[in-house]
């Protein structure tokens, strides 16, 4: 199998020739590390030999934005949110809010999915990586809601205060990516990330009734719309997500992850509940890669592939990202490990 069969098979639920090995996202500062002078995720594909490419929505350009103040990280996105780019290559949220009244929500205009700049980039994988899968990084509409509103705060006070203003709010995002999403298929890619975070490892950041009622409908409408699409959908999201996972295995997506590594969110778990159901990607421990030593995060990759791989279809990934505080001689022993074994079938005491 080349690494986009394998991909494919895994997402199909089923065990491929070997588990897959990806990333949603890796920091600049650790793709500099294997490869001086690179400063994207899919620079360490090849090096490496991972499975999957990426393209984020939510990292932009340079000249893809509107410079507020350069010298102090402020820029407007293509949503008109402002957002401030500290020492790390993701960017947050920041006030002004763009969406404050109803007036703002009525009259504000989202950007066109058709000019967004990640098709093309899109198109440039699949024509450079033609055996490896292609991913999109993406949202729902609970993140575009959280920068239009200037921060997740805000947007929680709405939850509480404002619900159908919320919801509504919420549903730009959704509309936008659920129209985006079928393009960047045509254009080439295989399986689409929804990265809304909805759980902290205490549970859901919001009730469960809150979350059924205001922003389900809109995970379902975007997951439905990749599926028509053809494409494959993973849902990422930190924490414990227990008590709205059936909800979110209910829309249709095919896989989960990568999925952070607290207390009752288990990966083999997870496969017992949803038997032929789900696909799992995760979970080794983005501390553990930080801190600890290569020998560790070997052991720990090869837990996963027996507790987790062995037993069903998984994706082996950290929890959430390879962030700038990795250590890259821990990110090399997790995949190098995988990659020694993580055949099928596998065997490990």
């Amino acid at each position: 199998m080349n690494s986009r069969e394998r991909v494919i098979a895994v997402l199909k639920h089923e065990h491929p020739d070997r588990v897959p090995i990806a990333e949603m996202w890796i920091d600049p500062k650790i793709v500099r590390a294997f490869v001086p002078g690179a400063s994207y995720s899919n620079d360490l594909v090849e090096p490496l030999g991972l499975d999957m490419v990426t393209a984020p929505t939510m990292i932009y350009e340079p000249d893809e934005v509107e410079w507020v103040d350069r010298e102090k990280g402020l820029f407007r996105d293509t949503w008109g949110a402002m957002q401030h780019l500290t020492q790390e290559a993701i960017p947050v949220p920041t006030l002004p809010a763009r969406i404050e009244t109803e007036d703002d929500l009525a009259r504000y205009t989202p950007p066109d999915p058709a000019k967004s700049p990640v098709l093309e980039k899109v198109r440039q994988l699949r024509g450079r990586y033609p055996d490896k899968a292609v991913a999109v990084v993406g949202e729902s509409g609970w993140a575009p809601a959280a920068f239009l509103r200037g921060g997740i705060e805000n947007l929680f006070m709405d939850l509480a205060l404002r619900p159908e203003f919320s919801k509504a709010l919420m549903g730009i995002g959704a509309a936008y990516y659920a129209e985006l999403f079928p393009l960047a298929v045509t254009a080439g890619a295989d399986v689409i990330f929804l990265g809304d975070d909805y759980s902290d490892k205490n549970g859901p950041m919001m009730s469960p009734k809150m979350f059924e009622e205001l922003i389900l409908p809109h995970d379902a409408a975007v997951v439905a719309s990749i599926k028509r699409a053809g494409a494959f959908c993973i849902k990422h999201t930190d924490g414990d997500i227990r008590k709205i996972m059936d909800w979110l295995v209910g829309t249709g997506l095919d896989a989960l992850g990568p999925l952070e590594d607290v207390p009752g969110m288990e990966l083999d778990k997870i496969l017992e509940r949803y038997p032929g159901r789900i696909t799992v990607m995760g979970n080794l421990s983005v501390d553990l890669l930080s801190r600890g030593t290569p020998e560790q995060v070997a052991a720990a990759t090869k837990r996963l592939l027996r507790e987790v791989s062995a037993k069903g279809p998984h994706i082996m990934s950290s929890g959430n990202t390879i962030a700038s505080c990795v250590r890259p001689e821990n990110y090399a022993a997790m995949v190098r490990t995988a990659q020694e074994c993580g055949t099928y079938p596998i065997r490990l005491n």
